[in-house]
């Protein structure tokens, strides 16, 4: 096994300007800013579809099995970005990262518009809308990796982290906004609406990705930049012990945070006995305290691990107490600890990884990366699902919250025990148009 090559440390960043801060780096940088706001509309258009859809199930489509229907629903929406992975590190790392993005999007939209038409003329059947689903999926699987891995093309180093807060606040966003609009327009204008909705998003997306810049830097030396060795995905993983042991952690603890996306309509509609309303607060909640984690997550003192680790327990508390208390308020603040939870650890890892895998193996280790963590989302959909036939949301809540703590303990142990590896040496840059 390799061992990464620490290299001097970066040379100092400027000065700010004389008389005041540093722009906000959305507003000095054209070509970010298009890319992040068109994976703001696509992941919202995306929530929104997932969250409306999911409502649609429990309250207007299905009668008995509720819960497993929508657990299947919920599988197939994560089921692209696991299966699919050896094929979206391949094209990342061929293909211009541009041309990957604006396609995806652009394929999502199409998606969307058709189901729209379908709906329009009727009820679409079940089976259309989870094909449906799997197909914007699988455009969402290419999306969020190759944009990850274009960072470093589109801001400075000294901006990569502020980048990575800016990128997975998007998720957080998507939350906050698809999921306020995603199941209220259900109720209001049906499966029809919520798909008209996706697909103006998406073709925003595309457009937005078509407009920016991508960086083409060449190699130390000068002349053209060569393409990267292609290198084994099990290989990245094999260099990286470090890493590879927080992303078994994160896989375990997915198994449990991830059915709260299954476990939310069900408790609306048995125990709280509420709307589209209701199922919008809660989501809004969750992906609320998500956003303001993802801009936070960076100011929590300690190493990433040991972070991580009290997050984790944290976020155990917060879904376990919807278990025994089943007041509107007190769940919807107990998602809002959850999601800043998520966030704040998100940006915490996101920003090592980007520091700690080398440049050439990004493409590969993005998409492992999602196929790692997303591995368990849909076992956790399909359980819970199946489950929330068989049991109460109440005990879905506890369940999920004692479920988090050894993931937790795993994670602090793994922070007293293992040193933070160093940066390796910066490898050479990626070739091609991007």
């Amino acid at each position: 096994m390799n061992t990464p090559v620490p290299v001097p440390p970066p040379a100092p960043l400027p000065a700010p300007p004389p008389g005041g801060r540093r722009t906000p780096l959305v507003l000095r940088n054209g070509a970010f800013a298009a890319v992040w706001l068109g994976q703001v509309l696509t992941q919202a258009a995306v929530r929104m579809f997932q969250v409306g859809v999911a409502w649609w199930i429990v309250a207007h489509a299905v009668q008995g099995a509720r819960g497993l229907a929508s657990g299947l629903f919920m599988a197939l929406c994560t089921l692209p970005a696991v299966v699919l992975a050896p094929v979206v590190a391949g094209t990342v790392a061929t293909f211009a990262h541009r041309s990957v993005l604006r396609t995806a999007a652009g394929l999502a939209a199409a998606t969307a518009g058709g189901l729209a038409l379908w709906a329009q003329g009727g009820g679409p059947p079940l089976a259309g809308v989870y094909a449906a689903a799997l197909a914007l999926a699988t455009c969402q699987a290419f999306f969020d990796p190759c944009l990850t891995t274009s960072v470093p093309q589109l801001v400075d180093d000294a901006d990569i982290e502020t980048a990575t807060g800016f990128e997975l606040s998007t998720q957080s966003l998507a939350g906050l906004g698809g999921a306020l609009l995603g199941a209220l327009t259900v109720d209001g204008a049906g499966v029809a609406g919520l798909a008209a909705g996706c697909a103006a998003a998406y073709g925003a997306a595309a457009v937005l990705v078509a407009s920016a810049r991508f960086r083409d830097p060449a190699p130390p030396g000068g002349g053209p930049a060569a393409p990267p060795a292609r290198r084994p995905l099990r290989r990245i993983l094999g260099e990286l012990p470090y890493v590879r042991r927080i992303l078994v952690c994160f896989t375990a603890a997915n198994l449990f945070t991830a059915a709260v996306f299954v476990v939310i309509p069900l408790y609306t509609r048995s125990v709280l006995h509420g709307g589209g309303g209701t199922v919008g607060l809660l989501e809004a909640s969750l992906g609320g305290g998500a956003l303001v984690g993802a801009f936070t997550g960076t100011r929590v003192p300690g190493r990433p691990a040991t972070v991580g680790a009290w997050c984790l327990t944290l976020m155990a508390l917060a879904l376990a107490l919807p278990g025994l208390f089943a007041h509107r308020l007190v769940i919807a603040c107990c998602l809002a600890v959850a999601g800043w939870c998520a966030g704040a650890v998100s940006v915490r890892f996101v920003s090592l990884f980007q520091r700690l895998v080398p440049t050439a193996d990004k493409p590969g280790f993005f998409a492992v990366m999602q196929a790692v963590l997303g591995a368990s989302l849909p076992v956790a959909s399909l359980v819970f699902g199946a489950a929330g036939d068989r049991f109460s949301p109440q005990t879905l809540c506890l369940v999920q919250g004692v479920g988090l703590l050894p993931a937790a303990c795993a994670l602090a142990l793994l922070g007293s025990r293992t040193a933070e590896p160093a940066r390796p040496e910066a490898p050479q840059a990626l070739g091609g148009a991007r």
